[in-house]
């Protein structure tokens, strides 16, 4: 069962450890499975865990005795960093973000996505996909969306978006059409990369391979 929880300090637990993949996975976690990783605090304790993201309740979860329990606070205020294998996750805007670039050019993503249910009987032998958002309560009553995995009829719509701060302070980004009017004068550039390297607004890698090559002239 999923609680709210907030993580003790001298938690300890033993994990494995695997490796995350650059392909972008249909799931509402950002990881296969509950994964080796860290939470360290703004007085600089750090505790081991293992960690997840839940993109669809936008919360870092981790689990503790058999239980799965969402990071909350007061323990959530007070948290400077949650590292998961290589990758660094902080609070911005109160909501977990991965850092994806943090020199000069400063670029984020918060991972979010929807929970699309399998299509309902309709007239004439049709179906119809009701709203995510009028059946959210009954996965979050069920438990169904703390499932790693959920039924093969349910579908995942990811909706990521970006924080960019490229020297004229941090921009949210919904879309790949708001982060080309930010490179208007490189349209052509950015026109060229996207194209030739098939880059997807939901793949945070690619979009910031895009950024650094936008920015290096």
């Amino acid at each position: 069962m999923m609680n709210k929880y907030s993580l003790l300090i001298p938690l300890l637990l033993f994990v494995t450890v695997t490796k995350a993949q650059r392909t972008i996975e249909l799931s509402h976690y950002l990881f296969p499975e509950f994964t080796k990783g860290s939470v360290m605090m703004k007085d600089g304790t750090e505790t081991s865990a293992m960690l997840n993201y839940n993109a669809v309740t936008r919360e870092m979860i981790f689990q503790q005795n058999g239980r799965v329990l969402a990071l909350a606070d007061p323990t959530l205020s007070l948290t400077d960093t949650v590292r998961i294998e290589d990758r660094k996750f902080v609070l911005f805007d109160d909501e977990f973000v991965e850092v994806l670039l943090q020199e000069d050019t400063k670029l984020m993503t918060c991972y979010r996505c929807k929970i699309i249910p399998p299509g309902n009987p309709a007239p004439f032998g049709g179906t119809s996909q009701t709203s995510s958002v009028d059946n959210y309560s009954t996965y979050r009553s069920g438990n169904m969306v703390y499932e790693l995995k959920l039924p093969d009829d349910y579908k995942i719509e990811p909706n990521n978006i970006y924080y960019l701060d490229n020297g004229s302070g941090w921009k949210k980004i919904n879309s790949m059409r708001q982060l080309k009017k930010i490179y208007k004068k490189k349209k052509e550039r950015f026109d060229q990369y996207v194209s030739e390297q098939k880059i997807q607004f939901n793949d945070p890698v690619g979009i910031a391979e895009l950024v650094e090559w936008l920015e290096r002239e």
